[in-house]
């Protein structure tokens, strides 16, 4: 059984930063792309950034804000989060291409970010 556990959500006021984590544990032969992914109320589920194949890509609403990076040694993906804006607040989600016997896209349960003053 394969899990993606986030972390590191929170309320921030405007201007802050935060740094999520997303774990992968389980029975894992290899883990390809990772990302992070984001739900605001009403709104749809949104890419915010993307590791596939060492390369980076971002929403373009984040760029130069935001910087995803991954730990191959933990199984863990992070994202860096500066100068938060209200509009970033969100649930965020993060998820895996994970290869056990077959290659699944597997997803988290989401950590909640809130940009308030």
């Amino acid at each position: 059984q394969v899990q993606l556990v986030e972390s590191g959500g929170g309320l921030v006021q405007p201007g802050g930063s935060l740094r999520l984590s997303c774990v992968a544990s389980g029975s894992i032969r290899s883990i390809n792309a990772m990302g992070w992914y984001r739900q605001a109320p009403g709104k749809e589920r949104e890419l915010v950034a993307q590791l596939v194949g060492g390369r980076t890509n971002y929403a373009d609403s984040v760029k130069g804000r935001f910087a995803i990076s991954r730990d191959n040694t933990k199984n863990t993906v992070y994202l860096q989060m500066n100068n938060l804006k209200p509009e970033d607040s969100a649930v965020y989600y993060c998820n895996a291409d994970i290869t056990v016997w077959s290659t699944t896209l597997y997803w988290g349960q989401g950590t909640q970010v809130t940009v308030s003053s």
